[in-house]
């Protein structure tokens, strides 16, 4: 069953699937870079507790022994 549409009707649905398609990859994009930018904020916490964890142990083998 082939359809014929009016030139008027092809060119709106041209036009629609364009507009459809810069949105899917707009919104795939968005996707893409909240990706990155959660696992950059992961991977700072995770350094940011490793160096905290690091300067405590360093406090704790630098300071003084209590004298008796």
């Amino acid at each position: 069953m082939t359809e014929t549409h009016s030139k008027a009707r092809m060119q709106a649905e041209a036009a629609f699937g364009k507009t459809q398609s810069q949105f899917l990859a707009r919104n795939r994009v968005i996707s893409e870079n909240d990706a990155v930018v959660q696992e950059r904020d992961e991977k700072t916490m995770r350094l940011r507790a490793l160096r905290i964890a690091k300067e405590a142990d360093a406090t704790v083998t630098t300071a003084p022994a209590p004298k008796d």
